[in-house]
């Protein structure tokens, strides 16, 4: 009798075909008509991505993803799968794995497919995005289950809840930057965060509706359990403790900002300026909120903020790679998969 395999799912963004323009309007007009991603009634996101955004908005993305688009592909689904490899071989044979896209391809549903030929009867679902908000997992994970509302057969689901406090992802960010915190004690670190509106999480109810959003989080518990700022601030203090970093070592700001909404804070472009004027000139930089390099870190962060950066008068910009598949990472992956 053979053995019945546990399958598992990873979870991430996604990303265009290619860094064209027609590719990139295609995955853009996918990702911003989700109700979890512009949380507006349907007239007015519609109005919004069709009359605002897809007439402008694709030329220039798809010149920021031509500016970091590997020969093999997008690097955001080339670590993806990288990973999905090494954890493949991790876990052994009695584990399947699968990567699907809540955008693009591999999709969702085309990984479930595929877990599902396998006569995987019980799936692990893990979506990759440390911090949860509803625009990411809430809406991945309802991917998943809108798959499953049309089957008559449901598999065991185990979906793994966000991990921003996990040691192992802690430990493993931690390895990641001290390396490069070595080579120049005297950097600052800024760990950038993508940010969000702040509807999102006053509709989490987290404590935005109490919070101007300009000082830290305290740590999560009760009523911020759900913040994603909060999460944010509490993944960035206990990096802080691994690398024994004072609060003067260290600072934490949100990117990606979109549009003309409050947006969760600080951010990037007002937080860089404020450290060239207090004296810093060597900044290090570690993306936590994401752990496969994309578009976000590899373009707005290592080439925009960084000559940003530059421009201001600061001498050094170093970012840090995502944990993408390093093996610390793989070994930390199959850990949350295994328990």
């Amino acid at each position: 009798m053979v053995k019945e395999k546990i399958g598992v799912l990873l979870i991430n963004l996604g990303t265009p075909g290619g860094p064209d323009k027609t590719s990139v309007k295609r995955y853009l007009k996918q990702f911003l008509d989700d109700p979890r991603v512009i949380d507006l009634p349907w007239l007015i996101r519609k109005a919004l991505l069709h009359l605002f955004i897809l007439p402008f908005r694709p030329a220039k993305t798809a010149k920021a993803y031509a500016a970091i688009w590997d020969q093999k592909g997008s690097p955001l689904l080339l670590h993806s799968m990288h990973l999905a490899t090494e954890l493949q071989q991790t876990l052994g044979k009695d584990y399947q794995v699968e990567v699907g896209m809540r955008y693009g391809k591999p999709s969702i549903p085309s990984a479930i497919d595929k877990l599902l030929a396998a006569k995987c009867h019980n799936i692990i679902v893990l979506a990759m995005f440390p911090q949860y908000s509803s625009a990411a997992n809430g809406s991945a994970l309802e991917n998943v289950m809108q798959y499953f509302d049309a089957k008559w057969n449901i598999p065991g689901l185990k979906i793994l809840p966000a991990f921003y406090r996990d040691p192992g992802y802690i430990e493993a960010q931690a390895k990641l930057i001290q390396p490069y915190l070595n080579k120049n004690p005297n950097q600052k670190i800024l760990f950038s965060y993508h940010s969000l509106p702040a509807r999102h999480i006053e509709k989490s109810q987290g404590c935005a509706t109490s919070c101007a959003m300009t000082a830290p989080c305290p740590a999560v518990a009760g009523d911020s359990t759900f913040c994603y700022r909060a999460q944010c601030y509490e993944t960035s203090h206990l990096l802080a403790q691994k690398l024994q970093l004072s609060d003067s070592q260290y600072t934490v700001a949100f990117q990606s900002r979109l549009g003309r909404t409050v947006w969760v804070g600080p951010d990037i472009q007002s937080v860089m300026p404020q450290l060239i004027k207090q004296g810093t000139k060597d900044l290090l930089v570690a993306c936590p909120s994401f752990v496969a390099d994309c578009l976000e870190t590899l373009e707005e962060i290592g080439i925009r903020a960084k000559e940003e950066w530059l421009r201001l008068g600061g001498d050094t910009f170093t970012l840090v790679p995502c944990l993408n598949a390093e093996p610390m990472w793989v070994q930390t992956v199959a850990d949350l998969v295994r328990q």
